[in-house]
């Protein structure tokens, strides 16, 4: 149950605007989406996923743990202790609303006050450093890693309010089909690379410091230009990343690789454009795929000439790995 008085506690301790009130619940990795709406709803401050992970090397390092419930967090302004107390109220009712269904474990509703002081710095410290893959590091900009492989790709991250941490399955499956393509020599000779839906540059840094020539970044939202702009120049990739806002087609195809890591109903729509990036033997990585709707990107490929060559998956979540389909048909 949750604790009201919280927020009567944060209104009291504040000054001005004072203190924020977060709300945290667990669920199971399939009500997270549930969870973040019924959150969203009465959160002003805007929501967060923070998948269960355990620190390793020493606390160096984390390993995510899918087992384990996510934990989705939101934040509101206590400044009002009625309205935030109605707010939390509210919550908790459409939680239990929810939990009735019986569909998926999710926890107790609990909150917490923050004070603006610490804002700037509270959620930091949900992002450890991640390795993906065999190569692949994320580090996030403010955690230090030592004793790194020598083979080691490391990217350094600022996530800001642009989604993209390496914490999410979507972009980690991503992460590992790059890694892929640059065994097998797709990144060999100066791969051009465009990263369709850039968000904080994590796929486009990676194309890069993995040896991609050149790598073409769009996004429709300003926020996530400036955070893939930001990270590119913290990565010293700035000269080989161009990042604007827009989407596909881009104008500047042929492509040896196109990366989209969106959500189905987008890949599906943008089929045509995508294809039309490719070089003939160019290779495009689609990710952001519910289990569900993996038919419909499949189908939605083979109508513009694509095959899928390559699949990773975790949980219920898809990435595929397309080429231009040979011979007739």
């Amino acid at each position: 149950m949750a604790d009201r008085g919280d927020a009567a506690r944060a209104g009291d301790a504040a000054t001005g605007p004072g203190a924020w009130l977060e709300l945290a619940v667990e669920a199971d990795v399939e009500a997270v989406e549930a969870v973040s709406e019924i959150l969203g709803r009465v959160a002003s401050g805007g929501t967060s996923v923070e998948p269960a992970f355990e620190l390793v090397d020493e606390g160096l390092g984390a390993r995510l743990d899918a087992t384990r419930p996510s934990v989705v967090r939101a934040y509101l302004p206590a400044r009002d202790p009625a309205a935030a107390d109605e707010a939390v109220a509210r919550a908790a009712e459409m939680l239990g609303h929810l939990r009735a269904f019986g569909l998926r474990p999710i926890g107790e509703l609990r909150t917490r006050v923050v004070l603006e002081a610490d804002w700037a710095d509270a959620w930091k410290q949900h992002f450890p450093v991640l390795r993906v893959g065999r190569r692949l590091v994320i580090r996030p900009t403010w955690r230090r890693r030592r004793r790194a492989q020598p083979d080691d790709v490391v990217l350094a991250l600022d996530p800001g309010m642009a989604f993209g941490t390496g914490l999410h399955p979507t972009t980690r499956l991503c992460l590992l089909l790059i890694e892929d393509l640059a065994d097998r020599g797709a990144f060999a000779g100066g791969a051009r690379v465009v990263d369709v839906g850039s968000g904080s540059g994590i796929l486009s840094i990676a194309a890069a410091k993995i040896g991609a020539r050149e790598v073409v970044a769009v996004d429709t939202d300003p926020i996530a230009v400036e955070a893939t702009t930001a990270n590119a120049a913290r990565n010293d990739v700035a000269s080989r990343v161009r990042v604007r806002q827009g989407s596909t087609p881009t104008g500047d195809g042929p492509f040896d690789v196109v990366l989209a890591n969106l959500v189905a109903s987008l890949l599906v729509a943008l089929a045509p454009a995508l294809a039309g990036e490719l070089a003939e033997s160019g290779t495009l990585v689609a990710s952001g795929i519910f289990g569900d709707r993996e038919p419909d990107v499949v189908a939605a490929f083979a109508a513009t000439g694509l095959e899928v060559t390559g699949r990773r998956a975790e949980g219920e979540w898809v990435a595929l790995e397309a080429r231009r389909r040979e011979g007739p048909g």
